[in-house]
């Protein structure tokens, strides 16, 4: 399994992405700057591997603090937290993963628990959130893969496998888990610009695993698609509204209404965790607008004219309405998605739609 990231006694280690296919380095995050940093540098990336890395940044300035009473450690949690979740906007798993770490917190401060008692226990948490990760893609990628054909093609957008994640991944593991049934499936990886994850990371995770990928520019799909190359699209997320409206890299709205258009199933695989209740739909999910060199530049060398105007949002939104059914671990979602998302939370409807303003980070 890549190990993506990992709670080690010196600190937490991070795959360091940005320097894939080419080489495979580790990078050492040995306090809760250097862990904001990393997510922010996209060093990791991925909605699921930043929830786990913002929850372990949390545990890991808690751990580190020097604080010697709860009212000063209390000050620096909400610092730690509020700098952690400045780092990206889009995925909501990297306010999941920090709440789950600040709530813990919490709770133990209230019970007035010893100081060295917290550490232990944010730390504990922070290394079963890694395990559940792993355990939830598996489980997602078993539902998944029965969606999958038995023979043929399928089109993935950006990478959102093991390097996405713990391990596993959702839309790789949905793969991962029918090649392991013995599925006849093989990968056509968009590229992904500006930051290029497919070429770079689904095609190198994905050829480790012996799976047969062909990696293509951003706009050869539709031809593909027409000529009858692709039987399904899977796609991860970095946030899913209570209406399954989906954010997910740019160009992935585009490649949802060519796979309407052409007939193709427009599968989303996520982790519960990336259901976000409390937006109602794709119209409250922020957009992160990313460093206008990333488009500008490649590999170093300029691409495109000096003061040219540069537009960089990292995500586009996917309505509902183009995607035909959400893998998760609690089982694949359909629509009415406004209703499927509900029943699996286990609330009514109506009451997905009138939580964005209680949302805190």
């Amino acid at each position: 399994m890549i190990p993506t990231l990992e709670w080690l006694p010196q600190g937490v280690s991070f795959l360091d992405q940005t320097k894939l296919p080419l080489e495979e380095t580790y990078v050492l995050a040995t306090d809760y700057q250097q862990v904001a940093v990393i997510i922010r540098d996209m060093i990791v990336r991925g909605a699921m591997a930043i929830g786990v890395a913002g929850a372990m940044g949390v545990a890991l300035g808690i751990d580190r603090s020097r604080a010697t009473s709860l009212a000063d450690l209390d000050h620096e949690v909400a610092h730690i937290c509020q700098t952690l979740a400045e780092t990206r906007p889009t995925a909501v798993n990297l306010f999941w993963g920090i709440g789950q770490i600040r709530e813990l917190y919490q709770a133990l401060a209230a019970t007035h628990t010893p100081i060295m008692e917290i550490k232990a226990a944010v730390v504990a948490r922070a290394r079963q959130m890694y395990d559940e990760d792993i355990a939830a893609c598996r489980q997602l990628g078993q539902f998944g893969a029965e969606l999958m054909p038995q023979k043929g093609t399928i089109l993935t957008h950006c990478n959102a496998g093991a390097l996405a994640a713990c391990g596993y991944g959702s839309a790789l593991g949905v793969i991962r888990a029918a090649v392991e049934r013995g599925q006849q499936i093989d990968v056509l990886a968009d590229e992904t610009r500006p930051y290029l994850q497919g070429a770079r990371l689904t095609a190198w995770e994905l050829m480790k695993d012996n799976i047969p990928t062909t990696v293509l520019c951003d706009n050869m799909s539709a031809h593909l698609m027409s000529k009858g190359r692709i039987q399904a699209v899977i796609v991860g997320a970095d946030r899913i509204a209570a209406n399954g409206d989906t954010a997910n890299k740019i160009g992935t709205y585009g490649v949802s209404i060519l796979a309407k258009e052409h007939g193709i199933p427009f599968y989303v695989a996520a982790p519960w965790a990336t259901i976000d209740l409390a937006t109602a739909n794709g119209e409250g999910i922020p957009i992160e607008q990313r460093d206008r060199r990333e488009v500008t530049h490649s590999n170093g060398r300029q691409m495109t004219p000096d003061g040219v105007g540069i537009e960089n949002p990292a995500f586009d939104v996917t309505p509902a309405k183009y995607i035909s059914a959400i893998i998760t671990e609690r089982g694949v979602l359909r629509a009415p998605f406004i209703e499927s998302i509900a029943a699996a939370a286990g609330t009514h409807p109506a009451k997905n739609l009138h939580l964005e303003a209680q949302r805190t980070v």
